[in-house]
C-alpha cells in the first residue's frame, strides 16, 4: 500500500505510468475499444468507468503544456460537432484535476485508433457510454 496514489490504479499500470516519458501518450478507452489489438502495452480496469480512471491518472500524471491539444477524443461518427455527455464529463475533470487545464480536441475515429497504436499504453477500461476514449500526453515534472 501507498499514500496518495488511487487504488484502483493497478501495479502495472503505475508501472507504465512511471515508466513514460515526456511527449508519450496512454489511451484511457472504454469496453467497447480494440486496446487489445492495438496496444503495445494494455491494461485492464474491468468494471471501472473512463471517468474514474481519468481522474485517478490525472492525479499523477501532468498533461504537455508544449503542446496545443494534450487531450484528444473519438469524434462521433457521422456528426463530429456532437459532444457526447461523458466528453464534456472528460473536459470537467480536466479542468479540475489538471495542473494546466486545456480544451479537448478531436480526432476522426480512424485517426483515433492510429494514434493509439502509437501510444505507449491502453487501459482498457469497463466504461459502457459510447466514445468513452482519450488519449492524454504526458507533460513533465519540474519546479
Amino acid at each position: 500500500m501507498l499514500r496518495n496514489i488511487p487504488a484502483l490504479l493497478s501495479p502495472e499500470l503505475l508501472h507504465s505510468l512511471r515508466a513514460m516519458g515526456h511527449g508519450d501518450e496512454i489511451v484511457i478507452a472504454d469496453a467497447n475499444f480494440p486496446a487489445t489489438s492495438h496496444a503495445t502495452r494494455c491494461h485492464r480496469l474491468d468494471g471501472v468507468s473512463a471517468t474514474d480512471t481519468l481522474a485517478a491518472v490525472l492525479a499523477l500524471l501532468p498533461l504537455d503544456g508544449f503542446v496545443p491539444d494534450p487531450a484528444l477524443v473519438m469524434e462521433v461518427v457521422g456528426d463530429p460537432d456532437t459532444v457526447p455527455p461523458i466528453i464534456a464529463a472528460f473536459q470537467d475533470i480536466i479542468d479540475s484535476k489538471a495542473d494546466a487545464p486545456r480544451p479537448v480536441a478531436k480526432l476522426e475515429r480512424f485517426a483515433f485508433y492510429s494514434r493509439a497504436k502509437a501510444a505507449f499504453c491502453i487501459v482498457q477500461t469497463g466504461e459502457t457510454r459510447l466514445y468513452g476514449n482519450i488519449i492524454l500526453k504526458k507533460g513533465v515534472i519540474g519546479p
